[in-house]
């Protein structure tokens, strides 16, 4: 199945969880597309401790088709 995500959500938590989901569809052998869009470009600023999103994408990124 492929996958396509949109994120424009500058909220951290929702941005760190939409990227693990793309996570484990690609672990689950899934092809998946990860687009940001708006605020949502922005999020090394928006990352953060509790919400690690630049590590999600640095490891989505591996696998994954990635477009900001």
């Amino acid at each position: 199945m492929k996958w396509c995500v949109v994120i424009a959500s500058p909220h951290p938590e929702t941005m760190f969880n939409a990227v693990r989901l793309c996570n484990k569809a690609l672990d689950k052998g899934q092809e998946v597309s990860l687009f940001m869009l708006g605020a949502a470009v922005d999020y090394e600023q928006i990352s953060n401790e509790a919400f690690d999103i630049k590590g999600q994408v640095a490891a989505f990124q591996e696998q994954g088709d990635f477009y900001v």
